[in-house]
């Protein structure tokens, strides 16, 4: 009674052992190290790493193609503001030089409105040294006449204040009678015949011409010779 229980005990642990070896011999040899050397070689994580190093030099390349594509849009940018820059210039130049023009030609018209005032105002004061019987040529060179009436002498003393204003101001005027007709410096009235003078020469000087340089202020009014 007492030794069938070793027997079944002894029986269990034969056939634990058997069922082991039994079980290690359906495993294949090497199965356990399968796994890990497989995924040493066409593993998805090597095939990522080609494929993470195209992706990085597709990136490169287009950030560089950006790149330069920012440049030149830098450059024709920088291109247009400088032409920008220099027509700006120009126009600004242009109507720098336009205004100075316009200025300068101002002064000069108010110059010329005050000398021909002048002008005129010497006309009147000749007219009445003519009507007092005095040269011209005596009035602005001579002495002053002190015997002469005192309206007779501020006449005088007038006519030679204008003639230097018109001196200092470069206008002075000019020698018509005796010289031949220039249509730039004279404007005829008359025509009338002259023993021996040729054709064409100023005889007579109605009114006084005036210049300014080469620049005529008024033309001399003058008979010519025919």
């Amino acid at each position: 009674m007492t030794q069938e229980p070793e027997e079944t005990t002894g029986q269990s642990e034969v056939e634990e052992v058997v069922d082991a070896e039994v079980v290690s011999e359906t495993e294949p040899d090497g199965a356990a190290d399968a796994a890990p050397s497989g995924s040493s070689g066409d593993s998805p994580e090597g095939m990522d790493a080609d494929g993470d190093g195209s992706a990085g030099e597709s990136a490169e390349a287009s950030v560089e193609q950006d790149l330069n594509r920012l440049v030149e849009e830098a450059r024709s940018q920088r291109d247009e503001y400088l032409q920008l820059a220099q027509r700006t210039k120009a126009d600004f130049d242009n109507y720098r030089k336009r205004m100075a023009a316009e200025s300068q030609a101002q002064v000069e018209k108010g110059r010329l409105e005050v000398v021909a005032g002048i002008i005129e105002a010497i006309d009147n004061i000749e007219r009445v040294l003519e009507a007092a019987g005095i040269e011209q040529t005596a009035a602005l060179e001579g002495e002053l006449p002190t015997d002469a009436p005192i309206t007779e002498q501020g006449v005088i003393v007038s006519y030679r204040d204008l003639h230097s204003v018109l001196r200092k101001a470069g206008v002075e005027a000019f020698v018509s009678k005796g010289e031949a007709f220039d249509p730039n410096l004279h404007e005829a009235l008359q025509a009338l015949p002259a023993e021996g003078i040729e054709p064409g020469v100023v005889i007579e000087e109605m009114q006084k011409g005036y210049s300014a340089g080469d620049n005529v202020i008024r033309h001399a009014r003058v008979v010519v010779s025919q």
